[in-house]
């Protein structure tokens, strides 16, 4: 919702504010990562554009690519998977752990994938790379909101930054 709404605002910001300039488009991804105590894991939600997805994955597998055909849908969740953990890598406390893949959706004009990570106890730091669609684009941002023990941190990369670390 966050993404769709930063596109569209700053879309109206150029087309009405600055009418002489042509419109510049945004692109982002947006990385939720809440733990959650009770079950002892982080769970993880990641928001791409679909458009901007769909060309990225046209670009990186050689297979017909269309995450919106429910008739495809179980077999573009390992390219949905298989591409987001490829780029986007996290240790906690010190460790890296592994993302596992529950499932994807589309919501409003994004694809939604969704992962967790079992087995966290506690969360002192979390190390973060993140480079999602940094080929596609070169103005690609990441932005990021991390939740643990009701304390939220945001943050935001850009291309060809793709590393941070948040300390709770």
């Amino acid at each position: 919702m966050v993404s769709i709404l930063c596109k569209w605002l700053l879309a109206a910001h150029f087309l009405w504010v600055q009418p002489a300039l042509p419109a510049h488009p945004i692109y982002v991804s947006v990385v939720e990562i809440e733990h959650n105590a009770a079950e002892k894991s982080l769970e993880i939600s990641c928001r791409i554009f679909t458009d901007d997805f769909e060309k990225t994955l046209r670009e990186v597998y050689p297979v017909k690519i269309d995450l919106l055909n429910p008739a495809l849908h179980e077999a573009m969740g390992k390219y949905v998977s298989g591409y987001v953990r490829d780029h986007l890598k996290l240790s906690v406390n010190g460790k890296p752990v592994s993302l596992r893949y529950l499932g994807y959706e589309e919501v409003e004009e994004a694809i939604s994938s969704y992962y967790q990570v079992d087995a966290v106890e506690s969360v002192g730091r979390i190390d973060i790379e993140n480079d999602i669609l940094y080929t596609y684009k070169q103005e690609q941002m990441g932005i990021m909101h991390l939740t643990v023990k009701g304390e939220r941190k945001s943050l935001r990369l850009l291309n060809p930054d793709k590393k941070a670390t948040v300390s709770f």
